[in-house]
């Protein structure tokens, strides 16, 4: 209040002072608590002074020169809005003016002072937060180092949720996604009466579309009251539990994949959660999940440090066993060490046993030893080493009934002391032999899997008494000691072998030096006819060039470096001589082959030492040009060649002349195989053919794309024939006289799956080129057998076209007929239509089968009359009952002076003269039609009458 605003314009009391009343005014505006409160007392202070107009806040984006008529009073800071007076400004006088002034400048201080005091207020409430925010996050980190159980630790989390905002119903849970359940540690809710268990695994998938499961799902915080949860969800909602007032969850993360989640709720009309409080608590929740991270985190290294320690003592004890047991493994392995090197010392037997001693007392007691072997007939029993305290050293004997025979005869090893001995006595299966020993072992000695000998140790003493253990090690050192044994046995059987083996390889290296001398010739012939044979493979027999194989292993070659270096151009130049067939046939073969000779010599002489010519078969040749410049080169190449073969050739007494069609191609990405290269140089090769032959064609992209779409159509045309695309359409034959249809013509179409219904035209020289042509005319013969009975059934006829190649084969006739009998058609109502050049291949074969297509009642009709060669002797040499007109004469019947009249005229006039019908084709107006019937034409065709259409539009179905 120190800047307080002059008051000397308002009217002051006798003594100087500020009215009453304007004082209280003052008051007030200074106790105002927002900006609302100011505006309502400047109102009254305007009043008391006696201006007349309207307060009102003016927004601050407004333009800053004042409306017409109003006042700005004060600027409040905190929203920038203009307190303005609206008034008349001509009513007030200076004074008035003044004083309003000075009520403005007051409010402005006071909006000041609010707008100061608001921010003030904010910062102790930001302050007092952040506060709460770091004691919470202490807290959160304080737990996860304490020892509490996870039920205090989430008791704690959720004081400290309290801390922060309303948390009277606050739960967590957990996602485990190994089993796909969610499990809820801890659950705390004032008005669930059936809260989850803390250890229960629930599935998620029967939580669908619940708050938790949408949570999990997008793994970002939801908030809102049951209705607007609803709302965000969209049909993803589906309420579980109690309804709620208020719901706020947030997820808890594991780097970008929600884990669990911690929820607040209300049930309290008057508590709603604030975005400011899911901002907290997904902060916050953050920290609580590395709590609990750092909490699983610790417990599971509690548990995996009792599991190391329980394993390391059992690992310690299994170590302290294995350790006696490497030690006396050790000691078995050194024994066997030394085992095996006396098997290969050059020692005597002597001091071999000598040393088996000492390893097998190495091992366990031993003081009282001795080896027993069977001599080679199995009677006797030798003793060549015998140790013993008592016994004198042992002598041969024969095989009795002890000790050492009850091993050899049983094989496995005995271990006895004297009440064992005494058993196996009373049985009679061992009787004792010497020196009564405390105890006994003895295990077989074996080889070549025969008991050989007995290996045996014995005691005197109680001292030293075997147990099971010394059994087994003796048993297992046995086995060594029978190799040894065995191999010292049969050293001097392996020297002598030794001289006998070198005496047998000499005689044999003198036989192989011969047999190897042999062998190496041998070798080189068969290297020789290898040579051969690879030239004759990779070479023409008739020309010696290169053949196909050759020519695609270098073409391979040469395409593999283009790919690697586009730079390295190359070109295949496919060849075929021109009319070599009709030389070849009449001049004979011998020629031919000496002008193929001839020709690959000129191909070869036109190139380079690199280039390579190929003979293919019959006359075809191919060139490969490699390292060219560009494409041009390849076409200068060709003409050299083209030229080359244009001179005629001298064969005997003979001069032959003929040329030759060239089609090049040229490598690009796209070319994968050399195969593929050398199909474009022919399908080039084709096109210089169609093009007037002796000249040469490049393969360029528009012939690629006709190739294939050749290929297409091909493969179109054999799906086709499968899937019965093929359909007859039906054009009526019509009385030119009142319209009435006398009969159809059959005409084939395509159904074609993706261009729709094709023409002949567009599909029918592919057809005949690929072969599939009759086969489609079969196809479209019997659909027309089917529907040719109801087609004609009020005594029409129905035509179908023949064409030449089905002539060719002699059971045409036959085939037509059997097709008719099994459709039950009437032969009187089928038509078949021929055409001249159908007539001039094999004649005889044609009149047949048409007289006897005519004696079987079906009508003969000659198509396209006067297109052909128009011989008068067809139409008395041939059964035929009708001719029609081709539509190239009806076109021009229309128009004035056509030339066609006369034409049309003369057919009708010869037709009617032979008793012949005369069938029009091509009808497209009324004036065509009446020029025919003015000439005497009675039937005719075409789109003035109807287009061609299916059988069913014509039977009404």
């Amino acid at each position: 209040m120190s800047s307080m605003p002059d008051s000397r314009n308002f009217a002051l009391e006798t003594d100087g002072t500020l009215p009453l009343a304007l004082c209280e005014i003052l008051e007030k505006l200074f106790r105002a608590a927002d900006p609302a409160g100011v505006l309502a007392i400047c109102e009254t202070a305007l009043a008391q002074i006696g201006v007349r107009g309207t307060l009102r806040w003016l927004p601050p984006d407004r333009d800053e020169a004042p409306e017409p008529g109003v006042v700005n009073l004060a600027v409040d800071p905190q929203s920038l809005q203009t307190l303005a007076l609206q008034t008349d400004a001509t009513l007030l006088d200076e004074s008035t003016l003044a004083e309003v002034a000075w009520l403005g400048r007051l409010a402005g201080i006071r909006l000041r002072q609010l707008s100061e005091t608001g921010r003030l207020y904010e910062s102790i409430s930001r302050l007092a937060m952040a506060e709460r925010l770091q004691r919470a996050l202490y807290a959160i980190a304080e737990l996860a180092g304490t020892a509490h159980n996870i039920t205090e630790m989430m008791q704690s989390l959720h004081s400290i949720a309290g801390m922060l905002m309303y948390a009277e119903n606050f739960y967590i849970f957990l996602y485990d996604p190994v089993s796909d359940s969610v499990r809820f540690p801890y659950y705390v809710d004032t008005v669930d009466q059936k809260p989850p268990a803390p250890d229960e695994h629930y599935p998620l998938q029967e939580m669908r579309y619940s708050l938790t499961w949408n949570l999990l799902q997008s793994g970002q915080p939801i908030m809102g009251s049951v209705e607007e949860l609803a709302h965000q969800l969209e049909g993803r909602f589906v309420l579980v539990g109690p309804a709620c007032e208020h719901w706020l969850g947030v997820p808890l993360l594991h780097g970008n994949q929600a884990v669990g989640g911690i929820v607040v709720q209300s049930y309290r009309p008057d508590t709603h959660y604030t975005h400011h409080d899911r901002d907290l608590l997904n902060y916050v929740a953050q920290h609580m999940q590395t709590a609990l991270e750092r909490r699983e985190a610790h417990a599971e290294l509690e548990r995996r440090v009792a599991d190391r320690t329980a394993a390391l003592r059992a690992t310690n004890r299994v170590l302290r066993q294995q350790v006696l047991q490497r030690q006396r493994g050790e000691r078995l392995q050194s024994a066997l060490f030394r085992i095996a090197e006396l098997a290969s010392a050059p020692e005597s037997q002597q001091n071999f046993y000598a040393a088996v001693h000492r390893v097998v007392g190495g091992l366990l007691y031993a003081r009282n030893f001795y080896i027993a072997l069977l001599d080679e007939n199995g009677e006797n029993i030798t003793f060549p080493y015998s140790v013993d305290e008592i016994e004198p050293p042992r002598v041969p004997r024969p095989v009795g009934n002890g000790a050492t025979e009850y091993v050899l005869k049983h094989g496995k090893p005995l271990l006895a002391d004297r009440l064992s001995f005494e058993r196996l006595a009373s049985t009679g299966d061992c009787v004792g032999m010497g020196a009564k020993s405390v105890c006994w072992l003895g295990v077989p000695l074996v080889w070549d899997d025969r008991v050989k000998g007995v290996l045996a140790v014995q005691s005197y003493s109680p001292k030293h008494i075997y147990d099971t253990r010394d059994q087994e090690l003796l048993t297992f050192v046995s086995y060594h000691i029978s190799n040894a044994l065995q191999r010292k046995q049969t050293s001097e059987s392996l020297k002598q072998a030794y001289i006998n083996l070198e005496r047998r390889v000499t005689e044999r290296t003198r036989a192989l030096a011969l047999a190897n001398r042999d062998l190496r010739e041998q070798i080189a012939e068969r290297e020789r006819v290898e040579r051969r044979l690879m030239y004759e493979t990779l070479h023409d027999s008739l020309t010696g060039l290169p053949n196909r194989t050759l020519l695609l292993q270098r073409l391979g070659q040469a395409l593999q470096a283009y790919h690697a270096d586009p730079n390295k151009l190359f070109a295949v130049l496919f060849i075929d001589l021109d009319r070599f067939k009709v030389i070849n046939d009449s001049v004979g073969h011998l020629i031919g082959d000496d002008l193929l000779f001839q020709a690959g010599s000129r191909i070869r002489a036109c190139l380079k030492t690199r280039d390579l010519v190929a003979r293919l078969g019959g006359d075809e040749f191919a060139v490969l040009l490699e390292n060219i410049s560009d494409a041009g080169k390849a076409r200068l190449v060709a003409e050299r060649i083209i030229a080359e073969l244009h001179v005629p050739f001298r064969l005997g007494i003979k001069e032959i002349f003929t040329s030759a069609s060239i089609g090049i191609a040229l490598p690009g990405p796209h070319y994968q195989q050399p195969e593929e290269l050398l199909r474009d140089a022919d399908a080039a090769m084709y096109r210089a053919k169609d093009e007037g032959r002796h000249r040469a064609a490049v393969f360029d992209d528009r012939l690629r794309r006709e190739v294939l779409s050749l290929l297409e159509m091909e493969g179109d045309l054999r799906r086709a024939l499968s899937r019965n695309e093929f359909v007859p359409f039906y054009q009526p034959i019509v009385a030119l006289e009142d319209g009435r249809t006398v009969g159809y013509e059959a005409l084939l179409r395509w159904r074609h799956p993706m261009r729709g219904l094709l023409s002949p035209g567009d599909f029918l020289a592919v057809a005949e080129e690929n072969g599939s042509a009759e086969s489609i005319d079969w196809q479209i013969f019997e659909q027309i057998a089917m529907q040719a009975s109801m087609l004609s059934a009020n005594g029409g006829f129905v035509s179908l076209n023949v064409s030449g190649r089905h002539f060719r084969q002699s059971d045409l006739d036959d085939r037509l007929l059997d097709l008719m009998r099994s459709h039950q058609v009437d032969p009187r109502a089928l038509r078949i239509e021929v055409t001249e050049r159908t007539l001039l291949e094999n004649p005889a074969q044609v009149k047949r089968m048409l007289d006897n297509l005519r004696q079987h009642g079906v009508s003969i009709a000659l198509d396209d009359f006067g297109t052909g060669y128009s011989s008068l002797s067809y139409l008395h040499q041939y059964p035929i009952e009708t001719l029609k007109i081709d539509r190239s004469f009806i076109t021009e019947l229309g128009s004035a002076n056509s030339a066609s009249v006369p034409v049309v005229r003369a057919i009708q006039v010869l037709a009617d003269s032979l008793q012949m019908q005369v069938i029009a084709e091509g009808i497209e107006d009324d004036a065509q039609r009446q020029a025919l019937r003015h000439i005497g034409c009675r039937y005719g065709q075409g789109f003035l009458f109807a287009h061609p259409q299916p059988a069913e539009v014509w039977l009404g179905k």
